[in-house]
């Protein structure tokens, strides 16, 4: 996921409840706010002071009032059902404003006994993790966000591999609503022209044997503003720069919930190996030179030659006795994948 230095401040309930009032992209005076919400006029200049940081431009005019001209895409339960059509009756959805992480929710709720196809959908994460604990970030309204809870008669040995699956169902549903030019990164980014669009953040608890219980969280860059991108510490792109028509959020977050549904379940019987060829279609680095850092300060240098049957990355490096090339096996762990033209992506 995008790494950042900082999450942000979090938005207020009256925040929210205000940017939805404005949400016509018309100008309402801070005294009509005010009435509507049984506020003071204090209350509306403070609430809505700073909001360029969640990404959102808000003009506010002496005389006139407060306006977005460009407001969020607010997530709407009832528009995502009617996509999701007769796939709504697999999924338990909730919709928050904020919360500090998802997944770190969604992963408790699981403990409680949430079932299977449970879904947080937030609009604004505070403490959003990725990989290897780096911070997440993103606006209002401009990205994605969301986790869903799946469980598997599998353990955890058995769920090898299931990071690049939910990477190969993310694609699907970009391809099908119309953005090309998607590709992946060992073992859980999806690539843009310009460097990380989304990313997955998998957590699993349960027994070696069986059964287990995954938290899946994703989250999608939609059109991130100047405000975003200085906050993020690594080359990010997002699906305006691969596409003119970006996807509606609510569409996107059914389109994504379709397609994962289908790739767990053929992940839950098969594997990854059936989805193994299809990855490795879209993997930037497929056959490319690579750089990879290891948590003991080790350095490998290689060609990546594919990923095996459990989403192990398969390098063929020279052998430091002979110079003869032999293939290497890396399982995700801590390692950094780098390519050795560019910065880390």
């Amino acid at each position: 996921m995008n790494e950042a230095q900082d999450g942000g401040a979090i938005p207020k309930p009256l925040t929210f409840a205000l940017l939805r009032l404005l949400q016509d992209g018309e100008f309402h005076s801070g005294e009509v706010l005010a009435q509507q919400l049984d506020v003071s006029r204090a209350s509306v200049n403070n609430a809505l002071h700073g909001i360029e940081q969640y990404g959102l431009t808000l003009y506010s005019v002496r005389g006139r009032g407060y306006c977005l001209p460009n407001p969020p895409q607010w997530l709407e339960l009832s528009q995502i059902n009617t996509q999701l059509a007769d796939a709504a009756k697999d999924f338990i959805i909730e919709i928050l404003d904020s919360a500090p992480s998802s997944n770190t929710l969604l992963m408790h709720r699981a403990t409680q006994g949430a079932p299977a196809g449970s879904v947080l959908a937030v609009e604004w994460q505070s403490s959003g993790r990725g990989r290897m604990g780096r911070s997440w970030h993103s606006g209002l309204g401009n990205a994605l966000t969301f986790s869903l809870l799946w469980r598997f008669d599998c353990g955890l040995a058995g769920l090898s591999g299931l990071s690049l699956a939910v990477g190969v169902a993310v694609i699907r549903a970009l391809q099908a609503l119309g953005v090309g030019g998607a590709q992946l990164k060992w073992p859980n980014d999806i690539l843009g022209s310009g460097g990380k669009i989304a990313g997955i953040l998998i957590e699993a608890q349960g027994d070696m044997l069986g059964p287990s219980t995954v938290v899946i969280g994703i989250g999608i860059n939609l059109s991130l503003p100047q405000q975003v991108l200085q906050r993020i510490d690594q080359p990010v792109s997002d699906l305006s720069q691969l596409s003119e028509d970006i996807p509606q959020r609510n569409i996107l977050l059914a389109v994504t919930l379709q397609h994962l549904s289908v790739v767990l379940r053929e992940f839950s019987g098969k594997g990854f190996a059936a989805l193994k060829d299809e990855w490795e279609k879209y993997h930037y680095y497929q056959n490319r030179p690579v750089q990879l850092f290891l948590p003991d300060g080790q350095l490998i240098q290689g060609v990546v030659r594919g990923v095996n049957q459990d989403g192990a990355l398969m390098v063929e490096v020279e052998s430091a006795l002979d110079g003869q090339t032999e293939m290497r096996i890396f399982h995700a762990g801590e390692i950094s994948l780098r390519g050795q033209e560019h910065a880390v992506v």
